[in-house]
């Protein structure tokens, strides 16, 4: 979508009218919606052709222009009133209370009141527009311009920058993580909206994580004999890796059930090629 600019918005009324009136067609409530999955970035590569954005520790949501989804594509119990101020297009971003609050975020979300006082505080911080035309940078443009329009401090522009070298890729991560962030996400300036796990988007971080399915439970011993020692899990490249380190006390008596989606996080690889240290990060809620 080609736009003309105006000093108030970075677009024309005529422009804004017809990008408002756009809305693509609202994902099946049973089926989790498609997304665009981000990569882990090698330190030391140029990042020219990228614009560098901080990532944000929350829970992603999907709005399809008239609901809040889960990306495992449940609905959000989101308040009218919350729901009612979002733009009536399909917007992509993060539920985001703050720094270090990701157990508030899902704490808010999984006792699903939308009376709630936790609602007023927290952002819907926006950084993709599902299915609009454009390359990246065109649509950062597009999401600056739907956000500075709606005029509610809870709907968020991510920021987005050209990062020149490496040098300055590295500062200012380490930038982000001094002040509580976990990381950077790089998109290819110069994409056309997508979905999967593609070389448009990556992300970079101190340590590397990535997802996993539950499929046993490992008797524990010595300490946590008679308990679960250790998960059994499969990540997204069909590996199979006991998962112990990380395991609060509570999840040894009252493991997470087969079928349960986790976050890991390690270190490099092994001889044989499975994450090293890896540590369980948190259980990711269903549907979430």
């Amino acid at each position: 979508m080609a736009l003309s600019h105006s000093p108030a918005l970075g677009l024309s009324l005529s422009s804004l009218a017809a990008l408002m009136a756009w809305t693509p067609p609202s994902a099946r409530a049973e089926v989790a919606p498609a997304l665009l999955l981000a990569r882990d970035w090698t330190a030391g590569q140029s990042p020219q052709g990228f614009l560098v954005s901080e990532k944000f520790d929350g829970v992603r949501a999907l709005w399809d222009g008239r609901q809040l989804r889960f990306r495992g594509g449940g609905l959000v119990p989101a308040p009218a009133w919350f729901l009612a101020r979002l733009p009536p297009q399909a917007l992509d971003g993060e539920l985001w209370l703050g720094h270090g609050r990701f157990d508030e975020v899902s704490g808010l979300l999984r006792r699903g009141d939308p009376e709630d006082p936790g609602w007023h505080a927290l952002q819907y911080r926006v950084f993709e527009l599902p299915g609009a035309p454009g390359t990246f940078s065109q649509r950062a443009r597009d999401i600056e311009a739907l956000v500075a329009a709606a005029a509610w401090p809870q709907l968020v522009a991510v920021t987005q920058r050209p990062v020149a070298d490496a040098s300055e890729l590295q500062g200012l991560l380490d930038a982000v993580v001094a002040q509580g962030g976990e990381g950077l996400v790089l998109h290819r300036a110069d994409a056309s909206y997508q979905t999967g796990r593609t070389e448009a988007l990556f992300k970079f971080k101190p340590v590397q994580d990535a997802e996993a399915v539950v499929i046993g439970h490992e008797a524990g011993h010595g300490k946590y004999a008679g308990l679960v020692g250790a998960l059994r899990v499969r990540n997204e490249a069909g590996q199979v890796f006991l998962l112990g380190s990380g395991l609060k006390d509570a999840q040894r008596h009252q493991p997470p059930p087969l079928g349960s989606r986790v976050t890991y996080s390690w270190r490099g690889l092994t001889a044989t090629g499975l994450p090293r240290f890896a540590t369980l990060l948190r259980v990711r809620e269903p549907g979430f």
